[in-house]
């Protein structure tokens, strides 16, 4: 974890607040790629996943921004409420499962509400490289959207559509219009809420193949690691453990002394990731892609599990 420091903070509307961070040591930020996210550790002792949502190549501060949910479990909460200039932070290296397609000929952004965040980072990166994208932006008003100042600007304006209080039963037929000139050669990102996301997959899907959408995730998938059969689980050092229904490949490995790296352990974040030496995964995660998790040769500990008796892993 990187130890930070909130050089500047503003809330809009009361609900969504930026949060800049620079590193306390005085350091750079390595540029990270467009899509790529922190896990942040906040007052409450809670971890939570944040895009990034400056420019990736700026390595002096990194940009979050936090929307206050109403169902709070101390994790926006305490960003809102608890954190202030001068104050510090702990954050993790960034991760990136939702990357550019470097050989796109043209990129569609499709976001709702807070969902733009990564969809920004990916705008910037865009318009510094001079590819061509078109940012869809839709919120429940103008009032309610992030960033609506800035994607104005000369440096965005022209490139960006927003789709102000459309109603969810309009939705189906806006998002038609907003992916009417897509081909072959175009990739389609999309982040916001589980259902809008859906939408803009299978409206998409009409005309692209699977490889070519986008979406990320920050809702863990159904089901849990809770639910199915026992296996085993060998490790590249030899040793054996027995996962039984109800525990997951990362609980039972830490009861054994041994610990993988986790985060959110609910599937999403990716960082419990392990390799498969041998065995058929049953995939229950939304960090690997399509065709990572048609490869088989990897695998979110933290809720995925076997679809053969035994799994060998490489630790």
């Amino acid at each position: 974890m990187i130890t930070v420091t909130v050089s500047e903070t503003t809330t809009e509307h009361g609900t969504v607040r930026y949060l800049r961070l620079r590193r306390s040591d005085g350091r750079p930020f390595t540029p990270y790629e467009a899509g790529a996210h922190v896990d942040v550790l906040g007052p409450s002792g809670i971890t939570r996943q944040y895009s990034l949502c400056g420019p990736p190549e700026d390595t002096g501060s990194c940009l979050i921004a936090v929307k206050r949910e109403h169902a709070s479990r101390g994790g926006s909460a305490a960003l809102h409420e608890q954190v202030s200039v001068g104050d510090e932070l702990a954050i993790s290296e960034p991760r990136n499962l939702f990357r550019i397609e470097p050989a796109a000929s043209r990129h569609v952004l499709v976001a709702a509400g807070i969902g733009i965040t990564p969809l920004l980072s990916m705008a910037y990166q865009l318009r510094r490289s001079g590819a061509q994208f078109r940012l869809h932006y839709f919120a429940s008003s103008r009032e309610q959207a992030a960033f609506v100042s800035l994607l104005e600007s000369p440096e965005f304006a022209a490139d960006v559509e927003f789709h102000f209080g459309i109603d969810r039963s309009a939705q189906p037929e806006v998002l038609v219009e907003s992916l009417a000139d897509v081909d072959s050669t175009t990739h389609v990102y999309t982040c916001g809420p589980k259902e809008f996301m859906q939408r803009v997959h299978d409206t998409a899907l009409r005309t692209l193949p699977e490889d070519n959408i986008h979406v990320e995730h920050f809702q863990p998938l159904e089901p849990t690691a809770e639910a199915g059969d026992a296996f085993e689980v060998e490790l590249d050092t030899g040793e054996v453990f027995q996962v039984p229904p109800g525990r997951s490949i990362v609980e039972v490995l830490a009861d054994g002394g041994i610990e993988v790296d986790t985060s959110c352990r609910e599937g999403i974040c990716g960082t419990c990731v392990l390799t498969i030496i041998d065995g058929v995964p049953d995939h229950r995660d939304n960090c690997l892609t399509r065709k990572e998790k048609a490869a088989g040769d990897q695998i979110a500990t933290c809720v995925s599990r076997a679809r053969t008796a035994r799994l060998v892993l490489e630790l």
